[in-house]
């Protein structure tokens, strides 16, 4: 059995799921997110806590009990709490700021890189003198915020040497010597 599947997720206060034709809809304050639900998974709601069972044992079947149950939570917290992300941009000259939805970032390239950002994730900029800047993500949608956070970090991901580069705020970078240790 599935351990992560096996486990019942509890509705949280002011969030409303509902199931219809495999498609599962959480609303709460925050937002809304549909997911769809593959074959083999069945859901059932009863007095405010969601549990998930699967046809059968097959490979396929154990695996996607596990995704789907760990989807509809992140659904659930995502509308009531939501989601966020930080990142540091670690370098000398390294910069960022935001006009509304794009993100202008300056990594050491020969111009700027703007990036739009999603209308359903709010951006911020943190740039204190004498601290790294950092970019805050936040939304309802925590695959959403996952793949900007990873899209971002992929414009300068952190070198092994220096540690330069964007980086996950209290992310551990495996640093490598130099030549000359």
């Amino acid at each position: 059995m599935s351990r992560i599947g096996k486990n019942p997720v509890s509705i949280s206060q002011g969030v409303d799921v509902n199931i219809k034709d495999n498609v599962v809809t959480v609303k709460g304050k925050l937002g809304e997110l549909t997911q769809t639900i593959s074959d083999g998974i069945t859901i059932e709601i009863e007095d405010g806590i969601i549990t998930l069972d699967r046809a059968s044992e097959s490979k396929d079947h154990k695996a996607q009990h596990g995704l789907m149950r760990a989807l509809i939570s992140n659904m659930i917290e995502g509308v009531s709490k939501g989601w966020t992300k930080d990142l540091e941009l670690v370098g000398v000259g390294y910069r960022a700021s935001n006009q509304g939805q794009k993100l202008d970032l300056a990594l050491g390239f020969s111009h700027n890189i703007v990036l739009e950002i999603a209308p359903e994730v709010k951006v911020e900029t943190i740039s204190e003198k004498g601290k790294n800047p950092i970019i805050k993500l936040s939304s309802f949608d925590k695959q959403l915020v996952g793949q900007i956070a990873a899209k971002i970090r992929s414009f300068r991901a952190p070198e092994p040497y220096k540690g330069k580069g964007v980086k996950f705020v209290g992310e551990i970078l495996r640093r490598k010597a130099g030549k000359s240790a």
